[in-house]
């Protein structure tokens, strides 16, 4: 490639021999380096306008350079797991399906004081607020996903990073502890392993967070059926609409007591109805795309931000903003995650079966919840196996044959049904296949079946009883004999393809950004 003709120092085009010669060149005293004086035939207007020019690049280098330091030192990070390790690779930030688990702490720290004692929430607090904001690959549609904080879940065993403590799994456990004794990490691993999916980002909001930014957006309209008052959260509202910031937004979404019945349930949809009209506020306002308004949420949210180490710079947290700005809100979609009454407890909440389940699945095939009729967009990380071309019609020559009761063959079930292997082992039995074992695997999407070295054969007569395609039947020298590893297309009936259309329960979309509802008042705190 041709080199580009010499520069002068103001980046103009030179003849060769004919750079610059300062005017006290023959002093050695002063030397090049002094050419500050006037350019002799320069105009006087261009000079002004070069040195405004000048002063207005530098001040603007100086002030982005401010603003980014200010953000950068801002933000706060931890690990994104405590234990659990993911299959997925790291994701495009810009352009890839992200999952984010918002978390909302009851910490007490800091400027949290006010709300209570540290006794109230020890360790690294409880997670008051738990949702899993979902973002499609093509930037199209966002669900969130509410979880009570009473619910009942199992936590994995989890390691505190920071002192290197180790934790035992639990069952039966409310979901907001799973963050109190190793992090915010066992959370997103909590989660993880109720769900199926694997949480690409974190990020954790104090009190403090929600009534600064409040005040940044100048309000959020609220509203609710009746003028109530909660003594316990301090919240005070007329009936009908209202715009609320500071103590009363903070008021507004911690109250447990002020909506519906009184429940966590009441709450959370108080909770997303916040976030709707936070959405449509931000939308219509044009905040998105206002630098100045910007800069101002920026530095609020990022001042009482904690996210992991994959969030924690200001041009991931730009980019992901990017994807949001142009998303319509009629597919912004909130959800609240199935639930019903604890056998154990009445007071805790436990996942609604089989509604939970059909949720979680849905989730994992990236189905638009606002319509599940909608054609998918196939996930490359969300498939249990890889290219079909790999199936037992390679093998050279026929197989002797075999005795079914001699081979080994598990079921490993990644439905997200629970129980869901016993079904389809009992299948087996009846087939003849009656060495069997059955075990809980991670969440795939996609059925198939592997077999180790020496079992194509059985491995062709396993996937042929239960109707599954030799397109699903993989080579896999790891396993021992065959491995049924049932998928969440395979949720019911022994027979592969029967009934496997996604199923979501009914109405189990909430709201979406562009509905403005009205919160029903506990009819014991309305205000006569």
């Amino acid at each position: 490639m041709a080199r580009g003709r010499d520069k002068n120092e103001f980046g103009a085009d030179a003849p060769p021999g004919s750079g610059p010669v300062s005017r006290h060149a023959d002093q050695a005293g002063l030397g090049a380096a002094r050419h500050l004086g006037p350019i002799r035939g320069m105009p006087g207007w261009l000079k002004v306008v070069t040195a405004v020019v000048a002063v207005v690049l530098v001040g603007g280098l100086a002030f982005a350079g401010f603003w980014f330091v200010r953000l950068q030192n801002n933000i706060s990070k931890a690990p994104l797991n405590a234990g659990g390790t993911g299959t997925e690779g790291p994701i495009n930030d810009a352009t890839g399906r992200m999952q984010i688990l918002i978390l909302g702490s009851d910490t007490r720290d800091g400027k949290n004081a006010e709300y209570g004692t540290s006794d109230d929430s020890t360790g690294y607090g409880k997670s008051d607020v738990m949702m899993l904001m979902d973002i499609s690959e093509d930037n199209k549609r966002v669900s969130v996903i509410s979880f009570p904080r009473d619910l009942l879940v199992d936590i994995p065993a989890c390691k505190d990073s920071k002192t290197g403590r180790e934790y035992p799994a639990r069952s039966g456990v409310m979901i907001n502890e799973a963050m109190g004794e190793a992090g915010i990490g066992c959370a997103v691993d909590t989660v993880n392993k109720l769900t199926g999916l694997e949480v690409d980002h974190f990020m954790m909001a104090d009190f403090n967070a929600v009534k600064e930014l409040s005040n940044a957006v100048g309000g959020v309209d609220v509203c609710v059926s009746d003028a109530i008052y909660d003594p316990d959260s301090r919240l005070r509202l007329p009936a009908g609409t209202s715009a609320v910031q500071g103590e009363q937004a903070l008021a507004f979404l911690r109250t447990r007591h002020a909506f519906a019945d009184g429940g966590d349930l009441g709450r959370i949809q108080a909770q997303q109805g916040f976030l709707s009209s936070l959405t449509r506020k931000i939308k219509d306002e044009g905040t998105l795309t206002d630098p100045a308004k910007m800069l101002k949420i920026a530095d609020v949210v990022t001042q009482n931000l904690t996210v992991d180490d994959g969030l924690a710079s200001v041009p991931t947290l730009l980019t992901i903003g990017n994807r949001l700005k142009d998303i319509d809100v009629s597919k912004v979609a909130f959800v609240s995650v199935p639930t019903t009454p604890a056998v154990s407890d009445p007071n805790r909440l436990e996942i609604a079966e089989p509604a939970g389940s059909q949720l979680f699945s849905a989730l994992r095939k990236d189905v638009d919840l606002t319509d599940p009729t909608a054609p998918t967009s196939p996930s490359p990380t969300d498939s249990a196996s890889p290219s079909p071309s790999a199936t037992p019609t390679e093998t050279a020559a026929p197989l002797p044959p075999y005795d079914k009761a001699l081979q080994p063959v598990s079921v490993a079930n990644g439905s997200g049904v629970p129980g869901r292997a016993q079904e389809l082992v009992q299948a087996l039995v009846t087939g003849g296949f009656s060495q069997t074992a059955q075990f809980e695997a991670q969440a795939v999407s996609q059925s198939a079946v592997y077999y180790g070295t020496n079992f194509a054969d059985v491995a062709t007569d396993v996937a042929a009883l239960l109707g599954i395609p030799a397109a699903q039947v993989i080579p896999a020298p790891g396993v021992t004999g065959v491995q049924v590893y049932v998928g969440s297309d395979f949720t019911s009936g022994t027979a592969y393809g029967a009934g496997t259309q996604t199923e979501l329960p009914k109405d189990i979309v909430n709201q979406t950004a562009g509905d403005a509802r009205c919160q029903q008042a506990n009819p014991e705190l309305i205000v006569r």
